[in-house]
């Protein structure tokens, strides 16, 4: 009997100290925030993901000219690979899929009570913003930015001075891909009586432990971080916009900015967006596609989509968020490529 313990103690003992304690339990659902300088991490094994299936995926990413790749799950870093010399703190562009973070400052803008997103846009930025007539100008408001909705013409290119943003259809009754988004930055700036980069370090950046800057290329600012600055910006909106104990923005907010914001697109919100829908538009086309945005992705996920594959992917029913940076995988893209759909066969190989 003696001997029977003393078997069974050293047992205990043995898978006691063979556990890793950086690897916690599977059944832990409860969502991981980051320290400043401590992520946490959690092993592929320990959440019983294929391992072989992670060669192949890594592989691919090398392929496709990826440089930080990381899966989050439940806040923790399940996976993290960089490639081409690029490491935890190299710095890489947003492009596109930094459009999110005009969506979120607008959501607290508003919560600040600067304005609301029904006001028009003319109220902030004064009358002839715009090269519409004054009362199609005064039909867009701040929604119909953060929709893509304006009713300007987005065939004029990038540059957005006023009379570039030529009246096509009356607010709200066209969807079209246009950076004259950038004009609520403007509008924050105006309110909060704050440069832009300062309200957005201030009320987003330094809470949640970012890095980054905003760099002005061509005509418009482009944010610049590492990647662990993206998943943490992916950490917060998955939380529904609480980072520990502090309610960064709106979870009301961020659940109506990743709804169907317009009946055109519906697979588009407020600048994010969304799979699983029944049809899509892409940028610069005015054809309606049918069927799901990215067909093998989680129908809940919803994603921040940039210039040349930068992409912010987020799965509530599987508590993932995924950000992949780098240059195009395969030729230079607005924001959405074959590359998602390849992306995420791989990617359910690995966890599924």
């Amino acid at each position: 009997m003696m001997k029977r313990a003393i078997i069974l103690l050293w047992i205990l003992i043995s898978v006691a100290c063979s556990k890793k304690p950086e690897d916690p339990v599977i059944t832990d659902t409860n969502l991981y925030f980051p320290e400043a300088d401590n992520w946490e991490t959690i092993s592929p094994a320990n959440l019983e993901w294929d391992i072989a299936e992670i060669n192949n995926l890594e592989n691919y990413l090398q392929e496709k000219n990826t440089k930080a790749f990381i899966i989050l799950k439940n806040g923790r870093i399940a996976l993290e690979t960089y490639y081409d010399s690029f490491d935890q703190n190299s710095i890489w562009y947003w492009a596109s899929a930094g459009k999110t973070l005009t969506t979120t400052l607008t959501a607290i803008a508003q919560e600040d009570g600067l304005f609301t997103i029904e006001d028009p846009v003319t109220t902030y930025l004064g009358n002839g913003w715009t090269s519409a007539p004054a009362e199609k100008e005064n039909l867009i408001n701040m929604r119909h930015l953060l929709s893509m909705t304006s009713g300007l013409d987005d065939s004029q290119g990038d540059n957005i001075d006023s009379e570039n943003l030529k009246y096509i259809s009356d607010a709200g009754t066209r969807w079209a891909y246009h950076n004259v988004y950038v004009k609520l930055q403007d509008a924050i700036a105006l309110t909060s009586g704050k440069t832009w980069e300062s309200y957005f370090n201030e009320k987003l950046r330094d809470p949640i432990g970012m890095n980054g800057q905003w760099r002005t290329t061509n005509d418009f600012s482009v944010y610049w971080s590492n990647a662990r600055s993206m998943a943490r910006f992916g950490l917060l909106i998955a939380a529904e916009g609480k980072w520990k104990d502090r309610q960064i923005v709106s979870s009301a907010f961020i659940s109506e900015s990743t709804s169907s914001s317009q009946n055109i697109n519906l697979s588009y919100g407020y600048l994010w967006w969304l799979n699983g829908k029944t049809s899509y538009h892409l940028p610069q086309s005015q054809y309606e596609f049918t069927g799901s945005l990215i067909p093998d992705a989680p129908d809940d996920m919803f994603c921040a989509l940039g210039k040349n594959d930068q992409k912010i992917y987020i799965v509530p029913s599987k508590a993932l968020v995924i950000i992949r940076m780098g240059q195009a995988a395969d030729q230079v893209n607005f924001s959405l490529s074959d590359f998602d759909n390849e992306l995420w066969k791989k990617i359910n190989a690995v966890i599924e």
